[in-house]
């Protein structure tokens, strides 16, 4: 049976944030996300440190972070998540900001039937 990865909302957060910068073309430095997500870069260090742990990113000392695969799947999923939250409350006459907003919180605490429920009335409508 395999186990499930379970990371805490900030971790995820991270992760994401990790993610779109590699995605948009971007080095991810710590820095950086630390401005992304307007925390102080000791707190990134520390989340890097966790996500080095659970083998989802790699950082030589004074490079660039890297995601490994699993990092990029996970990441991903997230990132996935989030992207049908906002793109779904946009839907329901959200604006972006408050939707991108609101999709950030319920990324986390929504379950997978329920995220795939969302999927399936969202391709349905279009």
């Amino acid at each position: 049976m395999k186990k499930s990865l379970t990371m805490s909302q900030s971790l995820e957060d991270y992760l994401e944030a990790i993610y779109k910068q590699i995605s948009e073309g971007k080095n991810a430095q710590v820095v950086d996300i630390a401005r992304m997500l307007s925390v102080k870069m000791p707190s990134v260090v520390r989340a890097l440190r966790e996500l080095k742990r659970l083998g989802l990113v790699v950082q030589e000392p004074y490079a660039y972070i890297e995601l490994t695969e699993k990092g990029r799947r996970v990441a991903h999923q997230v990132h996935s998540r989030h992207k049908l939250l906002s793109a779904f409350l946009m839907k329901l006459g959200v604006s972006k900001r408050i939707a991108d907003k609101d999709a950030c919180l319920m990324e986390h605490i929504l379950s997978a039937e329920t995220i795939d429920a969302i999927r399936t009335y969202t391709e349905e409508g279009k």
